[in-house]
């Protein structure tokens, strides 16, 4: 699946704002997808996730980015280049240790050179007002501005309290009994003299240590708090949710390669007649879905065959694998090039390895077969 440019609309630029997007993970929670590509450049809504949050890099104003990479670092520069076709000025950088999330910034911190620098997390789907984030920034005369946003469960996170005028008061723990419902959403907006005295060539946490230790020293850190839509993209189950929520245009994005509507189907996919695909599945380019299937909120990776008779619910199906007749998959991910043979049945939480073939009826969850 390949990725067009952003649009022809450019929009006034953001003065003195530069942007940081940490793309250096291995994206152990998602294999085996993330096996043959880096998280941000898998497959989502037909396009790269990387290319949906440029696209909103660049609908805010701001046009030069610099790339922290890591795991097969090559492929961003083979498929981004220098970020002309999307408006951008793209620079990359190798982190050849790993340096935790301040380190990695540090890591690049050579190549700015406006004061303001938004840093991304590079696997968050996120609806937020860049621009409204900036100007939070600046009218506190802050030293770094987090984004936070309000979650109905903060135990799984740890909790970022702020004061009556937003200014972040401590960085807390995961706990059973957080004091307050924001997080940290992984969106920032650093002064750049700040990055340039986070310590070089080790690993370091902003969390753990350059946030406290600004804490600690006095540093205004400004919270701003947004209710739009957030989701981390780091599991399958979210993975999936966030692609079909672009195609439905639940978070619209300039990078969608289509119209919104329940399924986005790519140059030379093949659905038959009485087959459904709905629900913001993405079909790619290639794929076939056979007679009587149903394919209903999933990936379809280029390639990719569902057999007739089917039933594809929340998954994950990677390039050139091939789904048997009969087969029940709901909240499974399939490997590149793997087989799952007539009459398996797979449920939440199944991942099948590239290439693995499994035999018809080889897998079942409950005793009565097709």
């Amino acid at each position: 699946m390949t990725a067009g440019p952003a649009g022809p609309v450019r929009p006034d630029p953001l003065p003195d704002a530069e942007a940081v997007v940490l793309v250096g993970g291995q994206g152990m929670r998602l294999r085996p997808l993330t096996l043959s590509a880096p998280k941000p450049m898998l497959p989502t809504a037909g396009v790269p996730f990387l290319s949906h949050l440029l696209a909103r890099i660049r609908a805010a104003g701001i046009r030069h980015v610099v790339l922290g990479t890591s795991y097969k670092a090559e492929v961003f520069a083979e498929h981004f280049g220098d970020g002309a076709e999307f408006g951008l000025e793209l620079e990359y950088v190798v982190e050849d240790q790993p340096l935790d999330t301040a380190g990695a910034i540090r890591n690049v911190a050579h190549l700015l050179r406006e004061r303001d620098v938004l840093v991304f997390n590079g696997d968050i789907l996120s609806g937020l007002d860049l621009r409204a984030l900036v100007g939070t920034h600046r009218a506190a005369a802050a030293e770094v501005t987090l984004h936070l946003v309000k979650v109905d469960d903060p135990r799984q996170f740890g909790c970022v309290p702020t004061d009556a005028d937003g200014r972040v008061t401590a960085f807390l723990e995961k706990t059973e009994d957080p004091p307050v419902d924001q997080i940290n959403a992984g969106c920032y907006v650093f002064r750049r003299e700040v990055i340039e005295r986070i310590p070089a060539g080790r690993r370091v946490s902003v969390e753990r240590e350059t946030f406290p230790g600004l804490l600690a020293s006095g540093a205004r850190l400004q919270g701003h708090v947004d209710s739009s839509y957030w989701l981390d993209m780091g599991t399958p189950a979210a993975y999936v949710r966030g692609s079909a929520d672009l195609v439905t245009g639940a978070l619209p994005s300039a990078a969608l390669p289509g119209e919104p509507g329940e399924a986005l189907l790519l140059d030379g996919a093949e659905i038959a007649a009485d087959a459904r695909v709905d629900g913001g599945s993405t079909v790619g380019s290639g794929c076939s879905v056979a007679a009587g299937s149903h394919v209903d909120g999933s990936m379809l990776f280029d390639g990719a065959s569902i057999g007739s008779d089917s039933v594809v619910e929340r998954c994950v199906i990677g390039a050139g694998a091939r789904i048997g007749a009969g087969v029940d998959l709901r909240g499974a991910v399939i490997g590149d090039g793997a087989v799952v043979g007539d009459g398996c049945e797979l449920l939440d939480g199944a991942r099948v390895w590239p290439q693995v073939e499994i035999p018809a009826g080889g897998v079942r969850f409950s005793a009565d077969r097709r």
